[in-house]
């Protein structure tokens, strides 16, 4: 599988090299990792086209091989919690999917082995967007 080129942000690309420092990645994930971020085009947050896995990302995505769809927000450790399907940028789907696109193919080695999933549909500023959704209903 041709890895994709990565599109992100620099405090995002940051975040990624100190985590690939300290974790505990699979060899396969750390390879992937590393060859992802080596060719990351750097973006500023401003130009970051709509449709890329970015922190504040609600994400739906597929896995390819049981397509069981999948619907979570990307955020930082401190905000995860799975009751409200909101999932660390460090956990190895959070890892997998951000600078990926919708419409991007991602194969990741997961605790359960390798799967691969297809980015279905991209919402950046999911935590804005929820606010707004929330006024609106109080409104």
């Amino acid at each position: 599988m041709k890895t994709e080129q990565l599109i992100i942000v620099k405090k995002e690309l940051e975040l990624l090299k100190k985590h690939l420092a300290h974790s505990d990645l699979s060899e396969f994930n750390r390879n992937k990792l590393l060859a992802e971020l080596k060719s990351a085009k750097i973006m500023k947050e401003q130009d970051l086209p709509d449709d890329v896995v970015c922190l504040d990302s609600r994400i739906d995505i597929q896995e390819m091989a049981s397509k069981q769809t999948f619907t979570f927000h990307l955020v930082l450790p401190s905000e995860a919690n799975m009751k409200q399907k909101k999932i660390s940028v460090f956990a190895p789907i959070g890892i997998a999917l951000l600078g990926y696109r919708t419409g991007s193919t991602v194969q990741w080695e997961m605790p359960n082995g390798l799967k691969t999933f297809e980015i279905l549909r991209v919402v950046q500023n999911a935590s804005q967007e929820t606010q707004e959704l929330a006024a609106d209903k109080i409104a």
